[in-house]
């Protein structure tokens, strides 16, 4: 089974533009998502999918790998779902080019329910959110699941509703963007029209649920927080001061330049 990965990134952020290349302790956040997916031995590859130039140029100073796309697309899956018409790949692992935090265990814990079961088509890793100020910030997508762990809706709206003065409220939870897909999947998926609240909520997620499929949600305890604002990036890179995942990735990058 060939498993790959496609970064998205994209110059154009309405509310924070050029954040991929924005530094965290010294490199460019997009570089940060690139190595530490790397890490990961599930992946036969990882590419960086982007419309820009100079996200090209500063993923193929640092070495790695890069498909360029339309500049049209709206929605981070379907340039992925461009990016791989010429790959071949069993599942796509679609990473968002704002999620510095992921490490490698939470790519395989995406991966996991596809390798035990060929019914499962698509995965959304999730994470517990702990503080009312997640809960009600937009930027944070708010995603309810069923009984089965199957996705029921994604909203940027605080959902369900539930009192967070109470210490025993029912469990809410984030998406994190990691994204495994298998392919034929992903390719079907480009195909729909997109829908009503899938563009109300400008969330690509909603396109498979309303057009009636599934997405299995897999709940992650490590510690994530996407970067979405100039505030974002200064939070993260103060949770990021003692990773230990960048002194490993930056012993991968210095023994490849000796390599060269």
């Amino acid at each position: 089974m060939k498993i790959i990965s496609l970064i998205t990134a994209r110059m154009n952020s309405t509310r924070f533009p050029g954040k991929p290349l924005a530094r965290i302790h010294g490199r460019p956040m997009i570089e940060h998502i690139f190595r530490r997916a790397t890490l990961c031995s599930e992946l036969d590859v990882v590419y960086v999918a982007t419309c820009d130039a100079e996200i090209r140029d500063a993923v193929e100073k640092f070495g790695g790998k890069v498909i360029m796309t339309s500049p049209d697309h709206e929605r981070a899956t379907d340039r992925v779902a461009e990016a791989v018409k010429s790959l071949p790949a069993d599942i796509v692992v679609m990473i968002q080019g704002d999620e510095p935090m992921i490490t490698p265990e939470m790519i395989t814990l995406a991966v996991n329910p596809m390798r035990r079961s060929s019914a499962i088509e698509c995965v959304n890793l999730v994470r517990r959110i702990e503080n009312r100020e997640d809960f009600i910030n937009r930027n944070t997508i708010k995603v309810v699941m069923d009984i089965r762990q199957d996705a029921v809706y994604f909203s940027r709206s605080p959902i369900p509703a539930i009192d967070f003065s109470q210490n025993n409220h029912l469990p809410v939870f984030k998406q994190v963007c990691v994204i495994p897909f298998r392919r034929d999947f992903l390719c079907q998926f480009a195909n729909l029209p997109p829908t009503p609240l899938e563009q109300a909520e400008s969330i690509d997620m909603l396109r498979i649920i309303e057009h009636g499929g599934r997405i299995r949600l897999i709940e992650t305890e490590n510690d994530t927080h996407a970067v979405d604002t100039p505030d974002d990036l200064c939070l993260v890179e103060k949770l990021m001061k003692n990773d230990s995942l960048i002194s490993v990735y930056e012993k991968t990058a210095v023994d490849g330049a000796k390599l060269q």
